[in-house]
C-alpha cells in the first residue's frame, strides 16, 4: 500500500482593509456650496474695500498728480477727517503744549425749563481712560484730537471757515461732543441738548530743570461760539 498524502493546510486569505476616512473638511470647504458662495462675494467685498482705501490713502499722501488734480475732491470726501494723514510726529519743532478741549451745553430738561452746564474737560477724561490701559481704543486716543485739529486746520484765528470743509469739520466736532455729553450723563433724564460751546484750553510743557528756558504756565484759551444742536445730531437722531 501506498504512503498517504499529507495534504498541506490552505491559507486563508485576510479581509480586505476598510478603506481610509476622507479627512474632514474645514473652513470655508466645510461650507454648503451656497454659504461658498456667499462667503466667496464676502471676502471679495472686503478686499476690493481694502484696496480703495489703500488707493485713496496712497493718493492723499502722494505728490501731486494727474489723477489727484482730476478727483482730488473725491479723495478728500473719503478721507477726511477719520483718515488724515500728517507728520507731526517728525516735525523739527514737536509740540509742546498741553492742549485740552472743554466743553459746556445748554440742556433742556424734562419740566421744559433749561439750564447751561459747567466746563467738561472731555480731554482730561480721555487721558483718564488711556492712563494705566495697556490697549486704549482708537477712539480715546484719536477721535477727540483729530476733530479738534480737522477744525482748526480748516478756520482762522476768528473763528472763520475756510473753505467748504470748515462746515464739516464743525459738524464732526459737533457730534462728538454732543454725543459724549448724552452717554456722559450730562443731560439727565429725558433731557436735550439746545446748545453747546467749544473752547481749548492751551498750557505749556514745563521745560526740563537744566533747561534755561523760561515759559509761562498761565493756560491760553480759545473760545468758539455757540452751536445750536439739530435733533438728527443727538444720540437719538445718530441711531
Amino acid at each position: 500500500m501506498g504512503t498517504p498524502a499529507v495534504l498541506a493546510a490552505i491559507p486563508t486569505p485576510a479581509p480586505p482593509a476598510p478603506p481610509a476616512a476622507p479627512d474632514p473638511r474645514t473652513g470655508v470647504a466645510a461650507l454648503s456650496p451656497r454659504y461658498q458662495i456667499a462667503a466667496a462675494l464676502a471676502l471679495a467685498v472686503v478686499a476690493v474695500g481694502v484696496c480703495v482705501h489703500l488707493g485713496m490713502v496712497f493718493l492723499h499722501v502722494a505728490p501731486s498728480n494727474t489723477i489727484t488734480k482730476t478727483h482730488g475732491k473725491a479723495i478728500d470726501e473719503w478721507v477726511f477727517p477719520e483718515f488724515e494723514q500728517n507728520w507731526k510726529l517728525f516735525a523739527p519743532n514737536p509740540l509742546q503744549q498741553n492742549i485740552a478741549v472743554q466743553v459746556r451745553a445748554d440742556i433742556r430738561t424734562a419740566d421744559g425749563s433749561s439750564r447751561t452746564t459747567g466746563w467738561y474737560d472731555l480731554s482730561a477724561q480721555d487721558g483718564r481712560d488711556i492712563d494705566g490701559n495697556l490697549l486704549p481704543s482708537h477712539t480715546q486716543q484719536n477721535e477727540l484730537r483729530r476733530a479738534w485739529d480737522f477744525y482748526l486746520g480748516s478756520h482762522d484765528s476768528d473763528n472763520r471757515s475756510l473753505g467748504p470743509r470748515g462746515a464739516l469739520s464743525e459738524e464732526y466736532l459737533r457730534r462728538i461732543i454732543v454725543l459724549r455729553l448724552e452717554r456722559g450723563g450730562a443731560v439727565g433724564p429725558d433731557g436735550r441738548v439746545e446748545r453747546v460751546q467749544v473752547r481749548s484750553q492751551t498750557t505749556n510743557v514745563p521745560p526740563p530743570s537744566w533747561s534755561g528756558e523760561k515759559v509761562t504756565s498761565t493756560p491760553v484759551y480759545r473760545v468758539l461760539p455757540w452751536w445750536p444742536v439739530a435733533a438728527a445730531e443727538t444720540e437719538g437722531g445718530v441711531r
